[in-house]
């Protein structure tokens, strides 16, 4: 059959056609125990019963009126978010994380007012892929073949002060951080420079914005990977996790600072519909009845623990179940991940010679077990 996909992804090894829990089946029938969880989206694992459920029952009672239009869940589901946030905020409901730091972007512009309107991050960092959120991702071998991109992004080095402190001049309205860097490696931020941070942005009148995509949720043991740190950021973005596998992303501010929205200002046509809110919905109560965050931190202990006590693997680094597994044999993770693709476990390279594993939080110490197990064999 003529392949009509674009071709912007390497091409694609094993065609998945069902998945349950922790496990995927490919189209000759064959099992494989998913590590890497739709890169941290499917967080309560596949076809979980009270998404499929909530998901079947609304596609029946009403799918799109448009946010012309009120709807139930989007109420509910922004309540949520807020209070595992800490309450005193609200929420943009966007389709992915990218659309989500786009509402970031646009809301820390029309905060700072006109002649403010740059916006520092972090080199490593990975933000989207629109123009905006592009140019605001920490990596600029990945910008070239775009330019011009849009004007107003700065970059610094990830956990470096002085760098930060000397990139902040009047036109700067705010700094976007990630708390892991997911995409850059699974590097978790640095306690004292995120605290450094948030006394900067305090001091110089600038939102902290913190990128939650891949890190929110329960993924890092916390709800979100900032409350590790005990700071308080203005803007959060989130998405991945948020509909275990249907598209929602939301982007959550401070009142204050949300309030510099009016109507107009912002907009999508497909955010926070009923759909993908009910999805939401029913992942989020799931989370709170399982305590994902307690069943990240302490499955993540389990997996690093086994994981450094295998041969060819030089250290473990993250937080929660957002791991990377550095190995021994440099630029050689490529190669270790389709190995074990071939004996059954989905992990990816996430830099020339480190694996990213994310499981499902509700992962069991039997799957950790045989995940390790299967690594243990394909590093042999």
């Amino acid at each position: 059959m003529t392949d009509k996909i674009m071709n912007t992804y390497p091409a694609q090894p094993v065609t998945f056609v069902r998945g349950e829990g922790s496990y995927l089946w490919d189209d000759a029938g064959k099992r494989y125990l998913d590590f890497l969880s739709g890169l941290a989206v499917t967080s309560l694992g596949h076809a979980h019963p009270a998404v499929a459920d909530a998901v079947c029952e609304q596609a029946r009672t009403l799918l799109h009126v448009s946010n012309l239009y009120g709807t139930e869940p989007q109420h509910r589901v922004a309540a949520t978010l807020d209070s595992l946030l800490g309450g005193n905020g609200k929420v943009f409901f966007a389709n992915s994380g990218a659309e989500a730091n786009e509402c970031a972007l646009k809301l820390a512009r029309k905060w700072a007012g006109h002649g403010r309107h740059v916006v520092v991050s972090a080199y490593g960092s990975f933000h989207g892929r629109t123009l905006a959120t592009l140019h605001a991702t920490g990596q600029p071998q990945k910008h070239e073949a775009f330019q011009p991109l849009p004007e107003g992004f700065r970059h610094v080095a990830y956990n470096d002060l002085d760098a930060l402190v000397a990139a902040v001049d009047p036109t700067v309205a705010a700094v976007l951080l990630e708390p892991v860097q997911g995409e850059g490696g699974v590097v978790p931020v640095d306690r004292d420079y995120i605290h450094a941070v948030r006394r900067l942005c305090t001091e110089r009148n600038l939102l902290l914005i913190v990128d939650e995509v891949q890190t929110g949720l329960g993924r890092t043991g916390e709800w979100f990977g900032f409350q590790h740190f005990g700071v308080e950021p203005d803007v959060v973005t989130m998405a991945k996790a948020l509909g275990n596998g249907m598209p929602i992303g939301a982007c959550w501010a401070r009142a204050e600072v949300a309030d510099a929205f009016q109507p107009g200002d912002h907009a999508t046509t497909f955010g926070g519909q009923p759909l993908a809110t009910a999805a939401a919905e029913a992942t989020l109560r799931t989370m709170q009845e399982q305590d994902v965050p307690n069943r990240a931190r302490q499955q993540g202990k389990r997996l690093t623990a086994a994981l450094e006590a295998l041969p060819g693997i030089d250290n473990v680094r993250g937080l929660g179940l957002l791991i990377a597994a550095e190995l021994t044999a440099k630029g050689t993770a490529k190669d270790i991940a389709t190995r074990a693709l071939d004996r059954g476990l989905v992990v990816n390279a996430v830099t020339e010679s480190a694996l990213r594993m994310a499981p499902s939080l509700l992962v069991s110490d039997d799957e950790v077990d045989e995940a390790v197990a299967i690594l243990e064999k394909v590093l042999a």
